[in-house]
């Protein structure tokens, strides 16, 4: 499991990396925002989505949806998503940032790391 949410944080930093770099951007509509609730160590932790339309330069409707963003984006509003030609569902509406994107995958790669190592040891202790 921490495996896999280690290699779902590279593909998405990758991805979004990729968007950016293409230069193909296009006005996106908010097709639906809402919130999802996570309980973590009995802390709730609120999470924003959205949803987006947008056609792409060759004429295909593509429709995404995407964590974060800022919590005043509702429902019709429109803003700008960078997309590659080849994979247009892989968008991003986030402003580029690629150096904090990438720190933060360093970072959530590394608490991962130490969470596999710690979960070995136990295994192998008590195992």
């Amino acid at each position: 499991m921490l495996i896999w949410a280690a290699y779902a944080l590279i593909r998405r930093t990758k991805e979004r990396r990729a968007a950016w770099e293409s230069g193909l951007t296009a006005r996106a509509r908010v097709v639906r925002a809402y919130v999802r609730v996570q309980m973590v160590n009995n802390v709730a932790r609120r999470i924003q989505y959205h949803e987006y339309d947008f056609v792409t330069a060759d004429g295909r409707p593509v429709r995404f949806e995407e964590a974060g963003g800022p919590s005043s984006r509702g429902e019709g509003d429109e803003t700008v998503v960078y997309y590659t030609s080849e994979q247009p569902e892989t968008a991003t509406a986030s402003e580029p940032v690629p150096g904090k994107d990438m720190a933060g995958a360093v970072l959530g790669v590394g608490i991962i790391g130490v969470g596999v190592v710690i979960l070995l040891n136990v295994m192998i202790k008590y195992g």
